[in-house]
Protein backbone atom coordinates (compact mmCIF):
# COMPACT_ATOMS: atom_id res chain seq x y z
CA UNK A 1 0.00 0.00 0.00
CA UNK A 2 1.36 3.41 -0.96
CA UNK A 3 1.45 5.79 1.98
CA UNK A 4 -0.43 9.04 1.35
CA UNK A 5 1.38 12.36 1.46
CA UNK A 6 -0.52 13.35 4.60
CA UNK A 7 0.65 10.21 6.41
CA UNK A 8 4.20 10.67 5.14
CA UNK A 9 4.38 14.26 6.37
CA UNK A 10 2.93 13.25 9.73
CA UNK A 11 5.49 10.46 10.06
CA UNK A 12 8.32 12.85 9.15
CA UNK A 13 7.13 15.31 11.79
CA UNK A 14 6.89 12.58 14.41
CA UNK A 15 10.45 11.51 13.62
CA UNK A 16 11.65 15.11 13.86
CA UNK A 17 9.97 15.55 17.24
CA UNK A 18 11.58 12.36 18.53
CA UNK A 19 14.97 13.67 17.40
CA UNK A 20 14.20 16.95 19.16
CA UNK A 21 13.52 15.03 22.37
CA UNK A 22 16.87 13.25 21.97
CA UNK A 23 18.61 16.60 21.51
CA UNK A 24 16.92 17.87 24.67
CA UNK A 25 18.17 14.87 26.67
CA UNK A 26 21.68 15.41 25.31
CA UNK A 27 21.56 19.07 26.35
CA UNK A 28 20.47 18.11 29.86
CA UNK A 29 23.39 15.68 30.06
CA UNK A 30 25.87 18.36 28.97
CA UNK A 31 24.38 21.09 31.16
CA UNK A 32 23.92 19.17 34.39
CA UNK A 33 26.67 16.54 34.30
CA UNK A 34 26.70 14.67 37.60
CA UNK A 35 23.14 15.73 38.47
CA UNK A 36 21.97 14.15 35.20
CA UNK A 37 23.95 10.98 35.89
CA UNK A 38 22.48 10.66 39.38
CA UNK A 39 18.97 11.06 37.97
CA UNK A 40 19.54 8.28 35.43
CA UNK A 41 21.01 6.08 38.15
CA UNK A 42 17.88 6.58 40.26
CA UNK A 43 15.68 5.69 37.30
CA UNK A 44 17.54 2.39 37.05
CA UNK A 45 17.26 1.84 40.82
CA UNK A 46 20.99 2.03 41.39
CA UNK A 47 21.98 -0.34 38.58
CA UNK A 48 25.21 1.36 37.44
CA UNK A 49 25.67 -0.89 34.41
CA UNK A 50 22.27 0.01 32.93
CA UNK A 51 22.69 3.67 33.89
CA UNK A 52 26.10 3.87 32.22
CA UNK A 53 24.77 2.16 29.09
CA UNK A 54 21.99 4.74 28.81
CA UNK A 55 24.32 7.67 29.47
CA UNK A 56 26.91 6.47 26.95
CA UNK A 57 24.20 6.00 24.29
CA UNK A 58 23.43 9.73 24.33
CA UNK A 59 25.14 11.45 21.40
CA UNK A 60 27.07 14.72 21.90
CA UNK A 61 24.68 17.66 21.90
CA UNK A 62 26.39 19.67 19.14
CA UNK A 63 26.23 16.65 16.81
CA UNK A 64 22.61 15.65 17.34
CA UNK A 65 21.36 19.25 17.51
CA UNK A 66 22.96 20.41 14.27
CA UNK A 67 21.43 17.46 12.43
CA UNK A 68 18.03 18.21 13.95
CA UNK A 69 18.27 21.96 13.24
CA UNK A 70 19.22 21.37 9.59
CA UNK A 71 16.11 19.19 9.18
CA UNK A 72 13.75 21.44 11.13
CA UNK A 73 14.78 24.79 9.60
CA UNK A 74 13.49 24.19 6.04
CA UNK A 75 10.34 22.63 7.49
CA UNK A 76 9.58 25.78 9.49
CA UNK A 77 10.44 27.95 6.49
CA UNK A 78 8.01 26.05 4.26
CA UNK A 79 5.10 25.31 6.60
CA UNK A 80 5.22 27.96 9.32
CA UNK A 81 7.11 30.91 7.76
CA UNK A 82 5.74 33.44 10.25
CA UNK A 83 7.77 31.71 12.99
CA UNK A 84 10.98 31.34 10.97
CA UNK A 85 12.66 34.44 12.40
CA UNK A 86 11.89 33.28 15.96
CA UNK A 87 13.24 29.81 15.21
CA UNK A 88 16.53 31.19 13.89
CA UNK A 89 16.85 33.77 16.67
CA UNK A 90 16.75 31.05 19.32
CA UNK A 91 19.83 29.46 17.72
CA UNK A 92 22.00 32.28 16.37
CA UNK A 93 23.88 34.59 18.72
CA UNK A 94 23.07 38.31 18.22
CA UNK A 95 25.52 39.91 15.79
CA UNK A 96 25.70 43.06 17.96
CA UNK A 97 26.31 41.18 21.22
CA UNK A 98 29.10 42.63 23.34
CA UNK A 99 28.91 40.20 26.25
CA UNK A 100 27.29 36.88 27.07
CA UNK A 101 24.29 37.43 29.31
CA UNK A 102 21.16 35.48 30.09
CA UNK A 103 19.27 37.61 27.56
CA UNK A 104 21.85 37.20 24.77
CA UNK A 105 22.78 33.53 25.27
CA UNK A 106 21.77 31.26 22.39
CA UNK A 107 21.77 27.56 21.51
CA UNK A 108 24.78 28.23 19.27
CA UNK A 109 26.72 29.11 22.43
CA UNK A 110 25.67 25.85 24.08
CA UNK A 111 26.88 23.90 21.06
CA UNK A 112 30.31 25.40 21.70
CA UNK A 113 30.09 24.90 25.47
CA UNK A 114 30.36 28.63 26.15
CA UNK A 115 29.58 30.28 29.48
CA UNK A 116 29.25 33.88 30.66
CA UNK A 117 30.90 35.23 33.79
CA UNK A 118 30.73 38.36 35.88
CA UNK A 119 32.98 39.13 38.79
CA UNK A 120 34.60 35.73 38.45
CA UNK A 121 31.25 33.95 38.85
CA UNK A 122 29.53 31.94 36.12
CA UNK A 123 26.23 33.70 35.44
CA UNK A 124 25.08 31.89 32.30
CA UNK A 125 25.92 28.50 30.79
CA UNK A 126 24.35 25.74 28.62
CA UNK A 127 21.53 25.36 31.16
CA UNK A 128 20.14 28.61 29.73
CA UNK A 129 19.80 26.96 26.32
CA UNK A 130 17.35 24.35 27.62
CA UNK A 131 14.43 26.78 27.53
CA UNK A 132 15.51 28.02 24.08
CA UNK A 133 15.51 24.49 22.67
CA UNK A 134 12.11 23.82 24.23
CA UNK A 135 10.76 26.86 22.37
CA UNK A 136 12.14 25.56 19.07
CA UNK A 137 10.59 22.15 19.65
CA UNK A 138 7.29 23.87 20.45
CA UNK A 139 7.39 25.59 17.05
CA UNK A 140 7.80 22.22 15.33
CA UNK A 141 4.95 20.84 17.46
CA UNK A 142 2.80 23.73 16.21
CA UNK A 143 3.41 22.54 12.65
CA UNK A 144 2.23 19.05 13.59
CA UNK A 145 -0.92 20.49 15.15
CA UNK A 146 -1.71 22.13 11.82
CA UNK A 147 -1.85 18.69 10.25
CA UNK A 148 -4.25 17.48 12.91
CA UNK A 149 -6.45 20.58 12.84
CA UNK A 150 -9.64 20.66 10.80
CA UNK A 151 -8.66 24.22 9.84
CA UNK A 152 -5.61 23.03 7.92
CA UNK A 153 -5.97 23.41 4.18
CA UNK A 154 -5.36 19.95 2.72
CA UNK A 155 -5.61 21.16 -0.86
CA UNK A 156 -1.86 20.90 -1.40
CA UNK A 157 -1.72 17.39 0.01
CA UNK A 158 -4.53 16.16 -2.23
CA UNK A 159 -2.86 17.87 -5.15
CA UNK A 160 0.45 16.20 -4.30
CA UNK A 161 -1.23 12.79 -4.42
CA UNK A 162 -2.65 13.71 -7.84
CA UNK A 163 0.79 14.78 -9.05
CA UNK A 164 2.22 11.45 -7.88
CA UNK A 165 -0.41 9.67 -9.96
CA UNK A 166 0.39 11.78 -13.03
CA UNK A 167 4.11 11.07 -12.66
CA UNK A 168 3.28 7.36 -12.55
CA UNK A 169 1.48 7.91 -15.87
CA UNK A 170 4.60 9.63 -17.26
CA UNK A 171 6.75 6.68 -16.18
CA UNK A 172 4.35 4.31 -17.91
CA UNK A 173 4.51 6.31 -21.14
CA UNK A 174 8.31 6.36 -21.00
CA UNK A 175 8.45 2.61 -20.42
CA UNK A 176 6.23 2.12 -23.46
CA UNK A 177 8.64 4.16 -25.58
CA UNK A 178 6.74 7.46 -25.69
CA UNK A 179 9.48 9.68 -24.29
CA UNK A 180 8.13 12.95 -25.70
CA UNK A 181 4.64 12.37 -24.26
CA UNK A 182 6.08 11.29 -20.92
CA UNK A 183 8.12 14.48 -20.71
CA UNK A 184 5.11 16.61 -21.59
CA UNK A 185 3.08 15.06 -18.74
CA UNK A 186 5.95 15.58 -16.27
CA UNK A 187 6.23 19.19 -17.44
CA UNK A 188 2.55 19.82 -16.69
CA UNK A 189 3.07 18.47 -13.17
CA UNK A 190 6.09 20.74 -12.63
CA UNK A 191 4.27 23.82 -13.90
CA UNK A 192 1.20 23.09 -11.76
CA UNK A 193 3.27 22.62 -8.62
CA UNK A 194 5.28 25.83 -9.17
CA UNK A 195 2.01 27.75 -9.57
CA UNK A 196 0.81 26.35 -6.24
CA UNK A 197 4.07 27.29 -4.52
CA UNK A 198 3.72 30.86 -5.84
CA UNK A 199 0.18 30.95 -4.42
CA UNK A 200 1.47 29.64 -1.08
CA UNK A 201 3.81 32.63 -0.85
CA UNK A 202 1.36 35.16 -2.33
CA UNK A 203 3.56 35.79 -5.36
CA UNK A 204 2.03 37.34 -8.48
CA UNK A 205 2.22 35.13 -11.58
CA UNK A 206 2.72 37.16 -14.76
CA UNK A 207 2.39 33.94 -16.75
CA UNK A 208 2.26 30.25 -16.10
CA UNK A 209 5.52 29.26 -17.78
CA UNK A 210 8.03 27.25 -15.80
CA UNK A 211 10.78 29.84 -16.41
CA UNK A 212 8.71 32.77 -15.13
CA UNK A 213 7.46 30.87 -12.09
CA UNK A 214 10.99 29.68 -11.32
CA UNK A 215 12.37 33.23 -11.50
CA UNK A 216 9.57 34.52 -9.26
CA UNK A 217 10.35 31.95 -6.58
CA UNK A 218 14.07 32.69 -6.77
CA UNK A 219 13.44 36.45 -6.58
CA UNK A 220 11.36 35.99 -3.42
CA UNK A 221 14.03 33.75 -1.82
CA UNK A 222 11.62 30.83 -1.68
CA UNK A 223 14.25 28.74 -3.45
CA UNK A 224 18.01 29.07 -3.64
CA UNK A 225 20.33 29.20 -6.64
CA UNK A 226 20.93 25.42 -6.83
CA UNK A 227 17.17 24.72 -6.86
CA UNK A 228 16.63 27.50 -9.42
CA UNK A 229 19.24 26.02 -11.76
CA UNK A 230 17.82 22.53 -11.31
CA UNK A 231 14.34 23.73 -12.27
CA UNK A 232 15.85 25.58 -15.26
CA UNK A 233 17.31 22.29 -16.45
CA UNK A 234 13.97 20.52 -15.99
CA UNK A 235 12.23 23.30 -17.91
CA UNK A 236 14.69 22.95 -20.79
CA UNK A 237 14.00 19.22 -21.05
CA UNK A 238 10.26 19.86 -20.83
CA UNK A 239 10.49 22.39 -23.70
CA UNK A 240 12.41 19.85 -25.76
CA UNK A 241 9.54 17.42 -25.23
CA UNK A 242 6.83 19.97 -25.98
CA UNK A 243 8.25 21.40 -29.20
CA UNK A 244 9.40 19.76 -32.38
CA UNK A 245 13.18 19.96 -32.41
CA UNK A 246 15.95 18.69 -34.63
CA UNK A 247 16.65 15.98 -32.07
CA UNK A 248 14.10 14.12 -29.98
CA UNK A 249 14.46 13.96 -26.18
CA UNK A 250 16.31 10.86 -25.06
CA UNK A 251 14.93 8.34 -22.58
CA UNK A 252 17.68 9.37 -20.13
CA UNK A 253 16.71 13.04 -20.38
CA UNK A 254 13.05 12.28 -19.72
CA UNK A 255 13.99 9.98 -16.83
CA UNK A 256 15.97 12.86 -15.30
CA UNK A 257 12.96 15.14 -15.86
CA UNK A 258 10.51 12.76 -14.15
CA UNK A 259 12.84 12.11 -11.21
CA UNK A 260 13.62 15.83 -10.90
CA UNK A 261 9.95 16.81 -10.87
CA UNK A 262 9.27 14.13 -8.24
CA UNK A 263 11.95 15.70 -6.04
CA UNK A 264 10.64 19.25 -6.57
CA UNK A 265 7.05 18.42 -5.59
CA UNK A 266 8.27 16.77 -2.39
CA UNK A 267 10.81 19.38 -1.27
CA UNK A 268 9.57 22.81 -2.40
CA UNK A 269 6.33 24.14 -0.87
Amino acid sequence: MTISNLEKYRDDLDKLLREGASASISLYKMAYGKVYRDAVLRQHKGDEKKANEEIESVQPFEKIYHHWYSEALPLVKQLLPDRLADFIRLYERPKTRKEITHASYRIEDACQGLSGTRGGMVTVDPKTAINLLEQQIAIVEAIKRRFESSLFDIKQLVQADLFDSELDTAKGLLKAGFARAAGAVAGVVLEGHLKQVCDNHSLPKKSGTIAVLNDALKGADVIGLPQHRHIQFLGDVRNKCGHKNVTDPTADEVTDLINGVDKVIKTIF
